[in-house]
């Protein structure tokens, strides 16, 4: 067709319907993008809500941690220090009464050097859970190894304990992280699992360090979500979050439980 010979009112015609399907396109690609965007803004949004919602379930449960804690150390240092201390005022109370014979005396004295060796004794101990001197001396790999002979001296678990990494002693803030996490496992294993034997190791590849932890207790079905949402579980979530590592957990009935994380 010559377009010279379309009247002039067809081609403004055409060119309008032109123009107007251009136009619709143009507005149809516009609201098309517009709500994509804002798709992916909503799930980008969604995504955030549920990753400051995890943090503060997080922070939520380091602070519950926290606050057992924190009324573990004041009930130890009630009935472990300050009840002795109160009978040590008492004894020492009696020292100052008239006509003492000297075997009294004596006994008095004596009741006084054993309750205050003691309360030393369990003063010691509560500052060892707190911070063990061995791992601040000596790091990781010897805080463990205490550890282990720690849970040993019960006589109830065998403690099997393998590293092949050589810790960075500039690292002990995390490695203290590291620390709690068996330490709230061994304890699992040991009060709830009712395991006999234990084994740990560390190893390292692709420059990530991953511990293998397992027992032979009687373990618990690991597929129920409930199972792994106790507050030790919780806590060792925390940890393992602030160390920007992983964790995987898998446990069956009367199977033990196997536990790798990484750090």
């Amino acid at each position: 067709m010559n377009v010279g010979h379309i009247p002039e009112k067809e081609l403004v015609a055409i060119i309008l319907y032109i123009s107007l399907f251009f136009i619709i396109v143009a507005v149809a690609l516009i609201i098309f993008f517009y709500f994509s965007r804002k798709k992916i803004i909503q799930k980008e949004l969604e995504k955030i809500d549920l990753i400051l919602r995890y943090q503060k379930e997080q922070l939520h449960a380091i602070i519950i941690t926290q606050e057992e804690e924190r009324k573990r150390i004041a009930q130890d240092l009630h009935d472990d220090i300050s009840s002795k201390l109160n009978i040590v005022s008492l004894n020492s109370h009696l020292l100052t009464a008239p006509n003492l014979t000297e075997s009294e005396t004596a006994e008095i004295t004596e009741n006084i050097i054993n309750l205050t060796t003691k309360a030393l004794e369990n003063s010691r101990k509560i500052a060892h859970n707190l911070l063990p001197p061995v791992f601040e001396k000596f790091g990781l790999n010897a805080g463990i190894e205490e550890l282990c002979e720690e849970f040993e001296s019960s006589k109830s678990v065998k403690t099997h304990y393998i590293n092949e990494i050589d810790f960075d002693d500039k690292d002990i803030d995390r490695h203290l992280h590291v620390f709690r996490i068996l330490q709230e496992l061994m304890n699992n294993s040991l009060r709830h699992g009712k395991a006999t034997e234990i084994w740990i190791s560390f190893t390292s590849k692709d420059e990530n360090n991953i511990c293998d932890y397992e027992d032979n207790g009687i373990g618990f079905d690991s597929s129920k979500i409930e199972n792994q949402k106790g507050l030790g579980m919780k806590n060792i979530d925390s940890r393992i979050s602030f160390l920007e590592g992983t964790i995987e957990i898998n446990s069956e009935i009367n199977k033990g439980i196997a536990v790798k994380f990484t750090f």
